[in-house]
């Protein structure tokens, strides 16, 4: 059943255009991404049901809960998705794209004005880019001196459990995007987001690494799935 098909005081889109967004449920919003139904069960239903699918774990491979809603619907991958009955190619790159276009809106947002004027900001933004990975990733966001974002660069990718991080490396981008200063970030796919030792140690070598060439480190942030863990404002920096 198509949208159009619904009655008309249960379509999302009128709803969406005579009360606007904000009165319309999470399952509402996702109808009208997703626009049809599949036989036997109308698209609100195919959206609640989406809504609500079990997520692999990235550590143990099983099933476990459901995405989260919307967030954790949007942090999930394209692969997740395809075993969703009903969700073909087409709507699945249409839940791909409505991630890339909120990517793509928090980094024009910190390109323009001080990363750390929105609270929040580069821990969404972050997130976007690295809760949903299945394997561990470290990346550092280069700024510049009003704290503008400058470039997000993925540097190192690891196993689920760690990570080789090279100091070099970093300086030479910093170096490169001329960057005043840096948040380092990377992603725990076992979903919890507390920094090991090791996390704390790496943190403490950029910094002085990054300190010889006049580079300050404002943070070192770790995510995942609708979870966050911020060293500066836990006080490890």
């Amino acid at each position: 059943m198509a949208i159009k098909d619904l009655p008309s005081d249960a379509q999302p889109r009128e709803k969406l255009l005579a009360r606007g967004p904000a009165a319309l449920a999470d399952a509402e919003l996702l109808a009208i991404l997703l626009r049809t139904g599949i036989q036997g069960k109308n698209v609100l239903q195919l959206a609640q049901e989406l809504l609500d699918a079990p997520r692999r774990d990235g550590a143990s491979g099983k099933l476990t809960g459901g995405f989260g809603g919307i967030a954790g619907l949007l942090h999930t991958t394209p692969r997740e998705l395809e075993r969703i009955k009903g969700l073909g190619p087409a709507k699945r790159a249409e839940l791909v794209a409505v991630l890339e276009l909120a990517r793509r809106a928090l980094a024009q947002e910190l390109r323009e004005r001080p990363a750390f004027d929105t609270p929040g900001a580069i821990t969404h933004y972050l997130q976007l880019h690295l809760a949903a990975k299945e394997h561990e990733v470290f990346a550092v966001l280069f700024l510049d001196s009003q704290q503008r974002l400058l470039a997000l660069e993925e540097l190192f990718r690891g196993t689920l459990s760690q990570t080789s991080v090279y100091p070099r490396e970093v300086v030479l981008r910093a170096l490169h995007h001329q960057a005043a200063a840096v948040v380092l970030a990377h992603n725990h796919p076992s979903g919890s987001v507390q920094p090991s030792r090791a996390d704390e140690v790496l943190t403490q070598t950029l910094r002085a690494a990054l300190a010889l060439i006049d580079v300050r480190v404002l943070d070192h942030v770790i995510v995942a799935p609708g979870q966050s863990f911020s060293m500066a404002k836990e006080g490890l920096l």
